[in-house]
């Protein structure tokens, strides 16, 4: 396998930067500018400012003015200062990728992987892109940025059921997950947000509906919006019907529609929540967009699940039980010395075992490993404890019993285990 060439790798490249749609950073702002005023009550201030300017009232169109431009400004630079603040986070981790390429191994940043390339995996690498396996040793991928689970899943090369769930998936390997254990030769498929993570993300960029707290925002403009009218219009219908100047009486419905105006209530609420995103930088989170601290102040019960996005996903050993149910010392013990000898595997369960467990296993000495693999589904390791070795074997359910032959019992008698169809 010589991988790609560079003349098509650069090729491919070439037609992907031409293909995106890459906003300027001006008009990345001047959006994000023009996004502060889309409100009701922005609009309500906005036909004030024209009224008072018709009526001659310069000093307080241009007191409206300023607040709506204050109001605008100070919602921009909190959201533009976050959005830098994220992408600062973003480049601070630089992604590289093993790659082959006119037969010759070699790293390359993750964004220049396209279709068609050789990929060289090994625990502890991001997986840049989605692909699939060509050839693997003792390969156990981290899934859980896609599918919450957060123990392992094997991989190998192979054919795999039509349509499988994305867990089930055993012969691909998809971008943003981890190695967490085994190396192997992969080919990309799909790269950016052709990818499933890529989608994903893709998906979150689009434009997202209002939050609970800009529905209600609205829903309070558009009322004061409807009373001022009909009040406006009813004060001019009276006055008229009481003989009063034309002139006099529009003058006086236009003024009225500028007092009702509130100028300063956009002023206090982006005032007040960007009070509440600076107070929650100090808590050392960043807010990209300001009313979502409405809806966060809003939650009673926070509930998540166990992917470990917003959990710690740290997995904790409760309890240790023997073939009867009861709490054992010696499948601790067990646990203990298998978790701390292997070498080949990692598992959280492992790390849980030797949290839960301070006892001194220095008596112990490990002879030799047999390592897990997806056949076998088991690991084994052959420890000596004075005059006598043990092997502890840890692995699939249905697979350990099938190689059993005894159980120990409660008073410590090995019984033979039968198996029931």
């Amino acid at each position: 396998m010589e991988g790609l060439t560079e003349t098509a790798a650069y090729q491919q490249q070439q037609q992907r930067i031409d293909k995106t749609n890459i906003k300027k950073p001006w008009i990345k702002d001047l959006l994000l500018l023009i996004s502060q005023y889309k409100n009701p009550l922005i609009l309500l201030l906005v036909f004030a400012v024209i009224l008072s300017t018709f009526l001659g009232e310069y000093s307080e169109s241009i007191i409206i003015l300023v607040v709506l431009l204050l109001t605008g400004i100070l919602g921009f630079i909190q959201e533009r200062s976050a959005g830098h603040a994220i992408e600062k986070l973003r480049r601070l981790v630089h992604n590289v990728a093993a790659v082959k390429r006119d037969n010759v191994e070699k790293e390359i940043p993750v964004e220049e992987v396209v279709p068609g390339d050789i990929v060289l995996l090994n625990a502890g690498d991001i997986i840049p892109a989605d692909c699939y396996i060509i050839q693997s040793n003792d390969l156990h991928v981290n899934e859980s940025v896609l599918t919450g689970e957060s123990f392992p899943s094997e991989k190998f090369s192979g054919d795999c059921t039509v349509r499988a769930p994305l867990s089930k998936v055993t012969n691909a390997v998809f971008k943003g997950t981890s190695v967490i254990n085994g190396t192997a030769t992969v080919l990309a498929v799909t790269t950016g947000n052709k990818t499933i993570l890529g989608k994903i993300g893709y998906s979150l960029q689009k434009e997202q509906a209002p939050t609970a707290f800009e529905k209600g925002i609205n829903r309070f403009g558009y009322l004061l919006m409807y009373l001022t009218i009909v009040i406006s219009v009813a004060i001019l219908i009276i006055n008229l019907s009481l003989h009063k100047p034309l002139f006099d009486s529009i003058l006086f419905a236009l003024a009225l529609a500028v007092g009702l105006a509130p100028e300063l209530l956009p002023a206090i609420i982006t005032i007040t929540l960007a009070a509440g995103a600076k107070r929650m930088a100090g808590k050392k989170v960043i807010v990209k967009k300001l009313s979502a601290i409405q809806n966060l102040g809003e939650i009673d019960i926070l509930c998540s699940d166990k992917t470990g996005t917003l959990t710690e996903g740290i997995v904790k050993l409760k309890d240790a039980i023997d073939c009867n149910g009861k709490q054992s010392d010696k499948v601790i013990l067990y646990a203990l010395l298998n978790a701390t000898f292997q070498t080949g595997f990692y598992n959280p369960i492992d790390e849980a075992i030797k949290a839960a467990s301070d006892r001194d296993i220095n008596a112990f000495k490990k002879i030799d490993e047999v390592p897990y693999d997806f056949q076998r589904k088991r690991l084994s390791i052959v420890i000596k404890e004075n005059n006598r070795q043990i092997m502890i074997t840890k692995g699939a359910v249905n697979n350990v019993l099938a190689v059993c032959t005894n159980a120990e019992s409660v008073d410590n008698k090995f019984l033979k285990v039968q198996y029931f169809e």
